[in-house]
């Protein structure tokens, strides 16, 4: 497996990372613009979830919010994929990076878990308090999505 990474750190995409003396910044620029979109889009979702802006419908107010989430998410893997590009046998054995992408496995699966059970759960919720599982969910997606984000400005530092 070790090959794999050794193989996309030293491919054209790697050495032009390394080697470009605006490629690596503007990816760790646009990292960071995906991680502000995405993380104020998460925000938002999560704490209407747990019952903020309780006047706005749900289903609307997180089917506008989910788009800039996407839209920021992609963002964010097509420029971490090409920072990891540069250092990829590296970064593969840091344990802070092991971190990170197991919490975004997590928040991921948060996101499968709402789809499929708290979503379908939540369907007749019309406003007002809302029920703990849509509590429950927006926690867990909120916390681990600031651990992912923690963990990614942490990488540097292992």
């Amino acid at each position: 497996m070790g090959g794999l990474f050794l193989a996309l750190e030293q491919s054209g995409l790697g050495a032009a990372m390394r080697e470009s003396s605006f490629l690596y910044p503007l990816a760790n620029v646009l990292h960071i613009v995906g991680l502000v979109c995405f993380a104020g889009a998460i925000a938002i979702m999560d704490a209407r979830l747990m019952g903020a802006f309780e006047a706005l419908p749900l289903r609307s107010f997180v089917s506008r919010w989910r788009k800039v989430a996407m839209a920021a998410f992609a963002v964010q893997i097509v420029s971490g994929f090409m920072l990891f590009s540069a250092e990829a046998s590296a970064i593969i054995d840091n344990p802070v990076f092991q971190l990170k992408l197991l919490l975004i496995a997590i928040g991921l699966g948060n996101v499968v878990v709402f789809e499929l059970v708290t979503k379908p759960g939540i369907a007749g919720w019309q406003g007002g308090q809302p029920p703990m599982i849509a509590k429950i969910s927006g926690a867990v997606s909120l916390l681990a999505w600031i651990a992912v984000a923690a963990a990614g400005r942490l990488i540097a530092y292992f």
